[in-house]
């Protein structure tokens, strides 16, 4: 397949150029070319994607068989490249997010679930549901039943520059007694990076489109088994420490919000990690263990160290309050 990949350096992006030529697809990048060279193999086209003129030069009159879109800010931006690339794709693939769903969000909720309002000419991503969503209206608008809204839960594994696993396995690392954020039973639902990207390229080439949430399966793991088996596979030297959510909650310590366990305006919120995936699966979707995710995260971060933060997103460094982890483990 000849895939052209927007974005292509960080989290999914990467995740999908790397898969994809693992596939044996002919692989295409477009980006600014400054984060990370391009992976070997891979064609590499450099534009700013907010200058619409220096992306059609770039493009040319190229076609390709699938496009996969990764950008998350202004939805203007992904109007105009849908545009200039009309009739030269059979499919177009855009990396969505579950928060395109209007707050709060159901129990057990589907792609039916209500949206947020979006405008696919839209100038400001700095509302992260508002921006999805006016960039999904702009693919659909664009490429209609070719436009596939791969709408993701939360996305763990290699590459991962939001920063959660990462921040738990340098916290673990440290050893000792660490706070966790109870009850250990609570659910978790995530998608490896890897996974969502081989199923968005099998999507692309059987010619898949809709919108559709992409996440693993609900119950099927807990934040008690996330924790204990980055343990195991780390063999790191610490203790988890499992506080009450209403402890955490009366000293202020919002530790689980990384997961969606929890908000400070909402204690128990409904619908974070148990979205009904029924059709994700049933078009595809597989996943691999949770312990393959964790070893190869904490492998890529021995590699390569810890990744950059997003700039749209909350610093890691704010999710837990040192003092308050103590007054915490103190009545433990």
């Amino acid at each position: 397949m000849k895939l052209l990949v927007l974005g292509g350096t960080h989290h999914v992006g990467r995740a999908v150029v790397e898969t994809a030529l693992e596939r044996g697809d002919e692989v295409t990048t477009l980006n600014r070319g400054l984060s990370r060279p391009p992976a070997p193999g891979v064609r590499a086209l450099t534009a700013d994607r907010t200058d619409t003129r220096a992306v059609a030069a770039a493009l040319g009159d190229q076609e390709w068989d699938a496009v996969i879109d990764t950008w998350a800010w202004a939805p203007r931006v992904v109007r105009d490249s849908a545009r200039l690339l009309a009739g030269r794709t059979g499919h177009y693939g855009y990396v969505s997010s579950r928060g395109v769903h209007r707050w709060p969000w159901p129990a057990g909720a589907d792609e039916s679930a209500p949206l947020v309002d979006g405008d696919p000419a839209g100038e400001d991503g700095t509302d992260y549901a508002a921006a999805k969503r006016g960039g999904e209206l702009a693919v659909t608008e664009v490429h209609g039943e070719q436009a596939l809204l791969a709408r993701a839960g939360m996305i763990l594994g290699p590459y991962e520059d939001v920063g959660r696993i990462p921040w738990w396995l340098r916290r673990l690392e440290k050893g000792g007694r660490v706070l966790a954020p109870g009850p250990a039973d609570a659910p978790l639902q995530y998608i490896d990076a890897r996974d969502m990207a081989a199923w968005m390229l099998r999507c692309a080439e059987r010619g898949v489109g809709g919108a559709y949430t992409v996440t693993g399966r609900p119950g099927e793991v807990t934040i008690g088994q996330l924790l204990e088996t980055a343990l195991e596979v780390t063999g790191f030297d610490a203790e988890l420490v499992w506080a009450p959510a209403e402890l955490l909650r009366r000293e202020g310590v919002w530790l689980g919000m990384e997961f969606g366990l929890r908000f400070p305006h909402d204690p128990a919120p409904t619908g974070m990690n148990d979205a009904d995936v029924s059709a994700a699966f049933a078009a595809g979707l597989t996943t691999r263990p949770l312990r393959d995710t964790l070893a190869d995260t904490w492998a890529w971060l021995r590699a390569e160290g810890d990744p950059t933060p997003r700039p749209d997103a909350p610093s890691p460094d704010t999710w837990l309050d040192r003092a308050a982890e103590r007054r915490v483990l103190d009545q433990l």
